[in-house]
């Protein structure tokens, strides 16, 4: 059985520790046959990027050629090495934990991280390098970043070698300080004469020496359109078709996790049910065939289940949940505040996926979208008449979006409560089978104390987010939304939550809503929504289900409304 990788990034580590390890490695044969030798590659925060570079870089590594049997052997790569197997000196670089307070401390902070990043260069090919201590010292005296990588880049070429150059979360102080809407600061550093940009110059300038190979990783393109003069030779590939699945996991590589990690035959098709809903879903380019799984997420629910015998708390790693945090710098501006709500409710937008950023055109909507989607907040639904159609990818990526809605709605509209009183509420729907005081309190608590401005919005999905984004903060339900069935769609189905599995009963909700102006017409809406509740519990999928209620939930005007139950 293997061990369960959770959190871990070093390849070397892995496959001499008897850890799990989903073989990526035909795509370093892919990426090494691409035209281009520098590229560019997005994808979300923890998804698997620090490890495919781990892997290159043993790889890669001139000094690992004697563990390249022990390390890859039984590997794609392994039994198929291409030409460039162990023949570059590997310049590592990793720009997150800069000090983003001011241009000078950030300045003064990457060059200390490129110090220490050639320190550890030298130390690892001494036996190569000459004088290693002297070219140490001499770097320490460099204040001059560009001065830094023209020493190493001159010390390499003395004795024949190449680099291959990885820079890892490129992008993460340029992140740091969109968030802190420092538009200057950001200008500053990487628009001409910044040293973001001069550094980039320098390492193009390396390319016609010593460096040889780059590959390049971040979370977004923010920094592309504006470094284009000074460094115009990545190719961007996030979007390749051949390099769709080569970060995050295939059905068929879930499908043999499942068994390598220990899960049991007759759980793994229950296993894989809920990964599936939970965790999948990504599509990277519009032509590609197969839907990528989370692995960061993987990792973590199935550490849960192997160790606990049961799913973790939270479906979501706050490692992850945290970086969606930026959403709130984003959508400081009404605009695109209007367009997340958009989106929440229809869950999708067509729009075009914008493969470079300009920092001015952050706040645009086309702009916007595509942040969205690289971060993993939207993915690929759909192409179809050259129309570009994204989607949410899956359930918890919804439940974000879902209290991300309800905490704007809430610090907005100062509403107040205590959580006790919500919790009991849908206590009593999941043990005593009452709905009453879940509908009293949407009502009474939230949106008798909507704004003016809130309850222009009022229709039945912006209800129908109201009431999902408490629905997940108990964890005792799963919301879907237009769940199929033969008699048509949904509009709420209050599943059990796979964490409290002795839930008693579940619920099928109609929604409706009718203005104070149309209250005339409520005879006609509360008929025609008890006729769909009733085709939809004697649809072939409820009609022989156990504690199954139904209710049909009538709002009127801002808060008055009418619950009608098993009828």
């Amino acid at each position: 059985m293997k061990k369960i990788p959770y959190g871990m990034s070093n390849f070397r580590a892995m496959r001499e520790e008897g850890y799990l390890y989903v073989d990526k490695t035909m795509y370093i044969e892919k990426i090494e046959n691409l035209n281009s030798k520098y590229l560019f590659f997005i994808r979300p925060r923890r998804f698997g990027k620090s490890l495919f570079l781990s892997t290159l870089e043993n790889y890669y590594d001139i000094n690992n050629e004697k563990d390249f049997e022990k390390l890859f052997g039984d590997l794609y790569i392994g039994k198929n090495p291409t030409k460039l197997k162990n023949s570059y000196m590997i310049f590592k670089l990793n720009f997150s934990g800069l000090n983003t307070e001011n241009k000078d401390k950030l300045k003064e902070s990457f060059l200390l991280s490129m110090k220490n990043s050639i320190n550890a260069l030298l130390g690892r090919y001494e036996g190569i390098l000459e004088n290693t201590e002297e070219i140490r010292k001499k770097i320490d005296q460099i204040t001059d970043i560009n001065a830094v990588i023209m020493t190493i880049i001159n010390e390499v070429k003395k004795v024949g070698k190449k680099i291959y150059l990885i820079i890892d979360e490129y992008d993460h102080f340029a992140n740091d300080i969109i968030a802190m809407g420092d538009n200057e600061f950001y200008r500053e550093i990487v628009r001409a004469s910044g040293f973001v940009r001069d550094f980039y110059e320098t390492l193009k300038i390396g390319t016609e020496s010593v460096i040889d190979r780059i590959f390049i990783t971040g979370i977004s393109p923010i920094m592309l359109d504006d470094l284009t003069s000074g460094f115009n030779i990545a190719l961007n590939v996030t979007m390749d078709l051949s390099l769709n699945e080569m970060l995050g996991f295939t059905e068929e590589e879930v499908v043999k996790i499942l068994e390598e990690v220990g899960i049991e035959e007759k759980e793994r098709e229950k296993s894989l049910e809920e990964l599936k809903e939970l965790y999948d879903g990504y599509l990277f380019s519009a032509e590609a065939e197969k839907r990528i799984y989370n692995p960061d997420m993987v990792l973590y629910y199935l550490d849960s289940i192997v160790r606990y015998k049961k799913p973790p708390r939270n479906l979501i790693d706050d490692n992850v949940k945290t970086d969606y945090g930026r959403l709130n710098r984003l959508t400081m501006n009404e605009e695109n505040k209007a367009l997340l709500e958009r989106i929440i409710k229809e869950e999708g937008i067509v729009a075009e996926i914008v493969t470079k950023f300009s920092f001015d055109r952050m706040y645009d909507e086309e702009y916007f979208i595509s942040l969205l989607f690289y971060m993993g907040l939207l993915t690929i639904k759909d192409y179809r008449y050259n129309i570009l159609e994204l989607g949410i990818p899956n359930y918890v990526i919804k439940t974000m979006y879902w209290e991300y809605f309800g905490r704007k709605l809430k610090e907005e509209n100062n509403i107040k409560y205590e959580m006790l009183e919500i919790a009991k509420a849908i206590w009593e729907m999941a043990f005593e089978g009452k709905i009453k005081n879940f509908i009293k309190f949407i009502s009474e608590k939230v949106l008798k104390v909507l704004s003016n401005r809130d309850t222009i919005k009022f229709d039945e999905k912006y209800i129908k987010i109201i009431l999902f984004s408490y629905l997940t903060m108990s964890n005792i339900y799963k919301p879907i939304s237009e769940k199929e069935t033969e008699g048509g769609y949904i509009d709420i189905y209050l599943e059990k939550d796979i964490r409290i599995p002795d839930v008693k009963y579940e619920w099928l909700l109609e929604l409706k809503y009718v203005k104070k102006s149309d209250e005339k017409y409520i005879d006609e809406v509360i008929e025609k929504g008890k006729e769909q509740l009733k085709r939809y519990r004697e649809s072939m999928q409820f009609k022989d289900k156990q504690n199954l209620k139904k209710a049909l939930v009538v709002f009127i005007g801002k808060g008055d409304y009418k619950i009608f139950e098993d009828q």
